[in-house]
């Protein structure tokens, strides 16, 4: 089994958390609800929901779950890009069908916490999450791109 640190801590169902700061500890509201009260911290984004309504309050949130109903719904990833572009820098959790092989890929979309419904194998994860050592695009992670390392040399 993978030694914890290499996968993150985590509290109760999230599995692997990238995070030093407490997390949150009490449930999330909608994002409508999120919308009307001032001093909600917690929200989370379902498929169809508009993660751009969030951004005039992202300096109040602590945490944003993405639900992922279904493997093979990647709106949730739009979601997280959209948020770190604009500058959030909570915790962002992806919950729900998530699968390892969309670990990398998440990760690179800025999700730094991970709740999913069924547990994952760590050692499946640790690979996983180390996949391509190489990227040609950028993304939220900050990764430096192939084409930016070649500049470099």
């Amino acid at each position: 089994m993978a030694d914890a640190r290499d996968l993150g801590t985590s509290p109760d169902e999230v599995q692997f958390r990238f995070r030093d700061d407490e997390p949150v500890d009490h449930g999330t509201v909608t994002v409508d609800a999120a919308l009307e009260q001032t001093n909600a911290n917690a929200v989370r984004i379902e498929p169809g929901d508009d993660a751009r309504a969030l951004l005039p309050f992202l300096d109040r949130l602590a945490l944003v779950e993405i639900n992922f109903p279904a493997f093979g719904d990647g709106r949730g990833y739009s979601a997280a890009r959209i948020l770190r572009e604009a500058g959030y820098a909570g915790e962002l959790r992806a919950v729900g069908d998530v699968l390892v092989d969309q670990l990398s890929h998440m990760r690179r979309c800025g999700f730094d916490s991970f709740a999913p419904d069924r547990r994952l194998d760590h050692e499946d994860a640790k690979r996983a999450f180390a996949t391509w050592n190489n990227v040609y695009q950028s993304a939220a992670d900050a990764r430096r791109t192939i084409a930016e390392k070649r500049r470099e040399t």
